[in-house]
């Protein structure tokens, strides 16, 4: 069952820019930290929206934290930018959703190499399901589902973006 489509998506991904422009007005730069494939490609999106409506003088930064989801002590997670440029500046985890907060929460073990101004998240859908304490501060649709349902998001390489409850 679709319970967003393209235009849904595209005004969700607008509010939450702006949200974030709101909060983080006088800031010098931004960073957008991807959460693998799905969260780097909303990360693209929220970053297309966040670059017109942005004062002139804030730089967005994108960079991706890479981990295995199913399984995330596995292998250290890791962030592409170098840790110095990640001092004292706002760091957005991006994530497609947000379901237990496991891997959100282990997205952040990079991070503690370095002392950020902030640390937030950012999920296209989260699920009332957190097993981590771990809340998502942008949200673009928060839903209950049971534990066996899941939901499926299409942002990358298709026609038209949706979000599905299968």
């Amino acid at each position: 069952m679709r319970i967003l489509d393209d235009r849904q998506i595209r005004q969700k991904i607008k509010r939450i820019a702006i949200e974030i422009i709101e909060r983080h007005y006088d800031e010098p730069e931004l960073i957008l930290a991807g959460l693998n494939k799905n969260g780097q490609g909303f990360a693209r999106l929220l970053e297309n929206e966040l670059t017109p409506i942005a004062p002139a003088s804030m730089k967005i930064t994108m960079t991706g934290i890479h981990l295995n989801p199913s399984n995330p002590v596995a292998y250290d997670p890791y962030i592409d930018l170098p840790f110095e440029t990640l001092e004292n500046k706002p760091i957005l985890i991006i994530d497609d959703v947000a379901n237990t907060g496991r891997t959100i929460f282990y997205a952040v073990q990079p991070l503690l190499k370095v002392v950020p101004k902030c640390v937030e998240v950012v999920v296209l859908v989260d699920r009332k399901h957190k097993l981590f304490p771990v809340n998502a501060d942008y949200v673009g649709l928060a839903l209950a589902t049971t534990l066996l349902d899941n939901i499926e998001v299409r942002i990358l390489d298709v026609p038209e973006m949706a979000v599905y409850l299968v």
